[in-house]
């Protein structure tokens, strides 16, 4: 399944109810694998941003539902990237003209 890397910044909202951060993580992991996707890492961090989150998911359009879902809710905003891992980078690189 494809990966995507989520750069996690907290919302005013967020932060006003942090101490429910951990709780609604755990929703959100029971919701993004009702949708067919599973949350690999989620991590809160110190520095630039607040978290990060590793997710696998069957396609793009199952990722940007899951991470649009979980920007809906208002608590945070979030960054997301395609990750490779090392397979999926040599066939890439085995493409190249």
């Amino acid at each position: 399944m494809p990966t995507y890397i989520a750069l996690i910044d907290f919302t005013e909202n967020g932060i006003k109810h942090i101490a429910d951060s951990p709780a609604r993580a755990d929703a959100f992991i029971a919701r993004a694998e009702q949708a067919g996707a599973k949350v690999k890492d989620l991590y809160w961090t110190s520095g630039v941003h607040d978290g990060v989150l590793v997710l696998e998911a069957p396609d793009d359009a199952t990722a940007s539902a899951v991470f649009l879902s979980l920007a809906r809710a208002g608590n945070v905003r979030t960054q997301t990237m395609r990750a490779y891992g090392k397979d999926e980078m040599q066939d890439i690189v085995s493409r190249l003209t």
